[in-house]
């Protein structure tokens, strides 16, 4: 048997992938021919000429006709479960302004039956040219429906009148956590509600669907993941406790999750030690392609939502205060779920917030509790040259999305830029001074305040602007990553993040088979280019979830 085979107990293989250039991330062997697969790991890892000792009769053989191969692409952040909640009704991404806004609104509630609801996400602050978020801007366009539309951000909506009557919000709210119903000075809502608990609101009053229509959304939103090239996401929720069952349910009837999918439970202010255990006992839970993995925190909101926690005010005097209004209640949980062994990642868009986190992290001392990457931090929009080597010092992973730049413009003119000011506008999503400061970087698209494909993830990462938009002008282009860092970011840095790098994030022998072939090579070819790539296969645990035809 060649010396490239004999890494494993190799008989004959479940399937073999050659006629590729294998770009493994595997520093004992960067480049091969061909894969050979067995029981949803990597078996084998060698050249072309190694397949015929693979191969048996029932071995699928399958050609990539020169693709490349790299590990499984991995979202580092995304909300596929809640998402499909989430991203319902009317696709606003694409509007621009005010007018374009109340069109579409016109002409959807023109569609309507009597009673339904008119709904719609994506909708970007900036459509409302710097005014106040207000229900008077869209009242006339709604026909009399009642309508519920989520900013792009996923921490704030914009409720029509019928909608706030219909959940019976007359009027501000106190909160557990900072959350708030935007009111006039007369004590009227705008319908503008902001971060989780105001957003609650307005669910019992909110039509849902079916759990069958859940799941079948679900499972084409994963096929369609899939078909982009994903392998794996880093799922930030657990939406309700319905979603364990609903994930078992499907692998039960025989189904495979085309995607293998990390979930981490909400932990929100005001818990306590019984709720913390909680969260300790949700990490048994798993199943062929999902776990319960981690714990997901909230130290602020957003920049546009005037609830990120910043180290100095934003142009309107906000964003001075954190997500949980006794942050050293966030510190005391996090170190309880330390003890207990239990992975964190933590909302931080604000550099006061990413501080936080990281001291936070620093009290736990070296004592055991503090194992590499065992935290993360989410977001990282804005943070200060000080801050930046401690995340690689206290071993902290940073978890970032490149495509969310398209929500802010190089000129500054944009919602989230004018809120900051210039200076930490100029200091926006520092993906690769993190990179140069020895930090792990995950990569992500956060689907669906972004679109979840991969290839735009890795292309926006080297462009800092939209693939295929050479018009748009790059935000902070000086934070712009190299291919192979980008890779990494959905690789080989995304499995060092949740701790299986021994199982993930490169192509050897014993590791899981969990694949990505695309066209062109993602390190090298031209970035825009890359953006729209084919995706010759996808393959998890074993399963070709996507391929493309002969």
């Amino acid at each position: 048997m060649p010396a490239s085979a004999a890494a494993s107990p190799l008989t004959t293989a479940d399937t073999v992938l050659t006629g590729a250039r294998v770009r493994t991330l595997d520093p004992a062997r960067p480049w091969a021919e061909a894969v050979a697969i067995k029981g949803g790991r990597i078996a084998a890892v060698g050249d072309a000429r190694d397949v015929r000792d693979w191969r048996g009769a029932a071995t699928e053989v399958v050609d990539l006709a020169g693709a490349t191969l790299t590990p499984g692409l991995v979202d580092g952040h995304s909300h596929p479960v809640w998402g499909v909640e989430m991203a319902t009704g009317l696709d606003l991404s694409d509007v621009r302004d005010l007018d374009e806004l109340r069109t579409s609104l016109a002409r959807a509630a023109r569609a309507l039956g009597p009673g339904e609801w008119l709904t719609g996400w994506g909708l970007d602050h900036n459509v409302f040219g710097g005014r106040p978020v207000h229900r008077d801007l869209i009242e006339d366009a709604l026909g009399g429906a009642p309508a519920l539309l989520r900013l792009y951000d996923g921490h704030s909506v914009l409720a029509g009148g019928r909608a706030l009557a219909a959940a019976g919000i007359d009027g501000p709210r106190e909160f557990a956590q900072r959350a708030s119903v935007v009111c006039d000075p007369d004590g009227r809502p705008t319908g503008h509600l902001v971060e989780h608990a105001a957003m609650e609101l307005l669910t019992p009053a909110v039509p849902r669907a079916s759990a069958a229509e859940r799941r079948t959304r679900l499972l084409a939103l994963l096929d369609e993941m899939a078909a982009a090239g994903l392998t794996g996401a880093h799922v930030m929720d657990l939406e309700n406790d319905g979603v364990p069952e609903l994930l078992s349910g499907i692998e039960a009837d025989g189904g495979v999750l085309p995607l293998r999918l990390r979930l981490a439970p909400w932990c929100m202010p005001g818990i306590d030690k019984e709720g913390l255990d909680h969260l300790v006992e949700l990490q048994r839970l798993r199943g062929r392609h999902w776990r319960v993995g981690g714990v997901k925190f909230f130290m602020d909101g957003t920049v546009e939502g005037g609830t990120a926690w910043l180290e100095h005010a934003d142009c309107h005097g906000q964003g001075t205060e954190a997500f949980w209004p006794d942050p050293a209640a966030y510190t005391h949980a996090v170190h309880h779920l330390a003890r207990a062994g239990v992975r964190t990642a933590t909302h931080a868009i604000g550099d006061a917030a990413v501080r936080h986190v990281l001291d936070t992290v620093e009290l736990l001392g070296d004592d055991g509790m503090r194992a590499r990457y065992r935290h993360r931090i989410e977001h990282i929009e804005t943070v200060p040259a000080e801050q930046l080597p401690r995340f690689a010092r206290l071993g902290v992973a940073a978890s970032m999305q490149p495509t969310h730049t398209a929500y802010t413009r190089a000129d500054h003119t944009d919602a989230w830029s004018r809120r900051v000011g210039e200076e930490r506008a100029g200091r926006a999503w520092r993906c690769r001074d993190l990179r140069d400061a020895g930090a792990v970087l995950v990569l992500g698209s956060d689907w669906p305040i972004a679109h979840h494909d991969p290839r735009q993830v890795l292309a926006t990462a080297r462009l800092r602007r939209p693939a295929g938009r050479p018009d748009v002008a790059p935000v902070t282009p000086g934070q712009a990553l190299t291919g192979l860092m980008a890779l990494e970011g959905c690789t080989s840095h995304a499995a060092l993040a949740v701790g299986e790098e021994h199982q993930a994030g490169r192509i050897a022998p014993g590791y899981r088979a969990d694949l990505t072939a695309l066209a062109v090579d993602p390190v090298t070819a031209p970035a825009d280019e890359l953006g729209t790539a084919e995706v010759r296969l996808t393959m998890t645990g074993g399963h070709i979830t996507h391929r493309t035809a002969g």
